[in-house]
């Protein structure tokens, strides 16, 4: 079977000693960077009411909700038995593995805790995390790619990748459907409608719009991924990721009847 060949990338990008960055680990950290200075801009350019300092102590929080919430996902949805019968795991958070709805469930527990801390809009700042939130989960996405993981199902597509641990089979880089429509075109879509006051003053919006696009997409992509080993199919052809989407769509249009239809 033909394919393209699995492009030589150390998951390593840097190692000094017994010291190693990983790619995985620094996908997470520019996005987070990346976010922060963004929206920074944002805040004084909209006036939206928050100092450099509250900005700061918020990505601190959300920081801590990705890992905590993305771990702990990852465990309860991805991990199998031996992630629980050897909880230290868990906390290998460099050797890959973060749920993407655990990290949701996380930033939204760090969100309301710190809306709630400086009495400011919980709605108005899940808006601000999910303008920049696919910029991280592109870069992860890539990140993905490199570490040789979460990779499609055999095809003979003529962009089919051969990836080592996938047996040399050519397989859907599904990892790369997943930071176009997750990562680059979710970015551009809700940045584009934030421009507009209506929606930027209709607090919720844009976080609906967000979860129902990443549940529409990650359903999807999920048709062309490989389902982790562990798990399988469920109900035939039905994977984890495409169950745990349904949710996120149902509650984003709940929002969305809310908030526009009000």
């Amino acid at each position: 079977m033909t394919g393209l060949e699995f492009p030589q990338i150390s998951p390593i990008m840097l190692s000094i000693g017994p010291f190693a960055i990983r790619w995985y680990s620094m996908a997470y950290l520019i996005g987070i960077v990346v976010g922060w200075f963004l929206l920074n801009r944002n805040v004084r350019k909209n006036n939206l009411g928050l100092s450099k300092a509250q900005v700061e102590d918020f990505i601190f929080y959300l920081t801590l909700g990705i890992v905590i919430g993305g771990r702990l996902g990852y465990a309860v949805f991805y991990g199998g038995s031996d992630m629980w019968l050897k909880p230290w795991r868990i906390l290998e958070i460099w050797k890959g593995g973060m749920s993407f709805h655990g990290g949701v469930a996380g930033v939204i527990v760090a969100t309301y805790l710190f809306a709630k801390k400086i009495k400011y809009g919980f709605l108005q700042l899940t808006d601000l995390v999910v303008l920049y939130a696919p910029i991280g989960m592109f870069l992860g996405r890539l990140a993905n790619f490199v570490n040789d993981e979460l990779w499609g199902r055999v095809t003979d597509v003529p962009w089919a990748v051969k990836f080592p641990n996938g047996g040399y089979l050519p397989r859907h880089p599904s990892q790369l459907y997943e930071a176009c429509l997750e990562g680059l075109l979710m970015f551009v879509i809700l940045n584009w409608l934030w421009r507009y006051p209506k929606i930027r003053n209709s607090s919720g919006v844009v976080s609906a719009l967000f979860v129902v696009l990443y549940g529409i997409f990650r359903i999807l992509i999920e048709c062309f991924r490989e389902p982790d080993a562990q798990l399988g199919f469920f109900f035939g052809s039905i994977t984890m990721g495409q169950m745990l989407s349904v949710p996120l769509i149902i509650a984003g249009l709940w929002v969305l009847k809310i908030r526009l239809w009000k």
